[in-house]
């Protein structure tokens, strides 16, 4: 009896060796997504408003910061074009200009004070809107085109706010509006007129507007490049300007 045991023993022991040999265990297939990552400086196309960032629905966009080659050729040589506001005579030269016009218009005999001071005005905010927040780049060929999309306001200083020569540039058209103001004695119309002049000169220079790009156009340029890996981006030679 106890040999009719061992071989019941060992022909159940050989059935679970021959069941387990014989069964297929079925594991969840592990499906992990291997994706090759992209080679190194490899370029992917972004947004195609000329390397600004851009919100959806939005016509308001901020340059992105130059690439390290446009970086180092902005601090290969003096910035001519923006350098200038720190030599002897450049706030001078605001105030002369502001007196100019001041006595060109009131030496025409149909034009009263209070619109002399309020074309005086007028006529300063245009002029400096243009020269400091509207055109980009500079005259000079000296740096490969590394300041093709900025204003002279954001070359002034480096990009840095509040500096001296900043805080004096925006300080004039604020004083300038309110003398000119108090010269057409609080009059609604003239005063509403000097408030547009003085917010369209002051508002370019906070530091909420650095960078800033006002979109009109519907036509999109060519898509622009980035280094993915790098995090630098190219930056176009020509810009939509505020």
């Amino acid at each position: 009896m106890m040999a009719t045991a061992q071989e019941q023993n060992v022909s159940g022991a050989q059935n679970v060796s021959q069941a387990a040999q014989g069964a297929k265990v079925n594991f969840p297939s592990l499906q992990t997504s291997q994706t090759s990552p992209e080679p190194f400086g490899k370029l992917s196309t972004i947004t195609p408003e000329s390397g600004a960032r851009k919100r959806s629905n939005s016509i308001l966009q901020h340059l992105r910061r130059e690439s390290i080659t446009d970086q180092n050729d902005q601090v290969a040589a003096t910035n001519l074009n923006a350098d200038w506001v720190h030599h002897k005579g450049a706030w001078l030269i605001h105030i002369v200009i502001i007196v100019a016009l001041l006595l060109l218009y009131d030496g025409m005999p149909w034009v009263s004070t209070e619109l002399s001071w309020t074309l005086t005005n007028v006529t300063y905010v245009i002029g400096s809107y243009i020269m400091f927040h509207y055109v980009t780049g500079v005259p000079f060929d000296f740096n490969s085109g590394a300041y093709d999309t900025l204003t002279m306001w954001e070359q002034i200083d480096d990009g840095d706010q509040y500096t001296p020569s900043k805080k004096f540039l925006l300080g004039v058209p604020i004083s300038l509006f309110l003398v000119s103001t108090h010269f057409t004695h609080y009059a609604l119309s003239m005063f509403l007129v000097n408030l547009f002049f003085c917010m369209l000169a002051v508002v370019p220079k906070l530091p909420s507007a650095h960078r800033l790009r006002l979109v009109v156009d519907d036509e999109l340029p060519s898509p622009v490049l980035e280094a993915s890996n790098l995090g630098h981006n190219r930056i176009p030679s020509k810009e939509l300007k505020n």
